[in-house]
């Protein structure tokens, strides 16, 4: 397996990064191009931007900050936020973005999966999964970034996994509701369900707290990479610091 990734995330609402817990309670944590700056010269390998009031406003993610961005940090990172077609993806590549991520659009239209990948690649495209345990499985929700609009999806989280996939995703970020914010460690029996189904890269996302929840996740669950926010934003941790004890493990991870 290639080296495994450590990914900071950026959840950004009204031009500034916010955090909550459970995908509620959003409180103010700085502004995205000096965060991006920072995590990019302490180690991460790739960042993630999530503009969590598009898709509940029916808005599309605004990107004009993105060249910016682009022009300010040297590793990869993806953007989501209402991206509901094509050209709208291909705008946001063309400023500057590695890969672009769909999450309730790809909900409310699956074959903007098929179209996504035939235009820019599967390489591109990258599928987020707000997923918790339901009364008879992992059951996948929507509108995730607005208390007002969060609602069940009515789709099975493995059906969708395996969908997604055959739809020409490359890449799979699996968001455990009943993890995210609380810093008590991954949810690694949901993603090695997952894991279990998923033949693309997969990313492990909610309830990093310390760098031996980045150890237990790439050991037990065999996840390509491991995002989190509540850390870095709170600098409990650096990128570069929980890449130390991954490597201390045995893992490899790129130094």
């Amino acid at each position: 397996m290639p080296a495994r990734r450590i990914i900071p995330c950026l959840d950004v609402k009204s031009g500034r990064v916010v955090k909550g817990v459970r995908f509620r309670n959003h409180r103010d944590l700085g502004d995205p191009l000096e965060l991006a700056l920072l995590y990019c010269q302490s180690g991460a390998d790739e960042l993630v931007f999530y503009d969590i009031a598009a898709s509940p406003a029916g808005a599309s993610v605004d990107a004009s900050w993105i060249r910016r961005i682009s022009d300010l940090i040297d590793i990869p990172f993806s953007v989501a936020g209402g991206i509901t077609s094509v050209d709208r993806a291909v705008q946001i590549l063309d400023a500057g973005a590695d890969k672009i991520s769909i999450n309730t659009p790809a909900l409310r239209n699956p074959e903007l999966i098929d179209q996504l990948a035939a235009r820019c690649g599967s390489q591109c495209v990258v599928i987020g999964i707000d997923t918790q345990m339901g009364p008879t499985g992992y059951e996948i929700y929507q509108c995730t970034g607005d208390t007002a609009t969060i609602h069940k999806a009515q789709r099975s989280t493995l059906d969708w996994v395996r969908e997604v996939q055959r739809r020409g995703a490359g890449e799979i970020v699996l968001n455990c509701m009943n993890a995210d914010g609380v810093r008590t460690g991954f949810d690694i029996e949901q993603c090695n369900d997952v894991r279990a189904v998923c033949d693309v890269p997969l990313i492990a996302s909610g309830g990093a707290g310390c760098a031996d929840d980045f150890v237990d996740v790439f050991n037990q669950a065999d996840v390509d990479g491991a995002l989190a926010a509540s850390i870095f934003h709170l600098g409990t941790l650096t990128p570069n610091q929980v890449k130390a004890t991954v490597a201390e493990q045995g893992i490899e991870v790129r130094l």
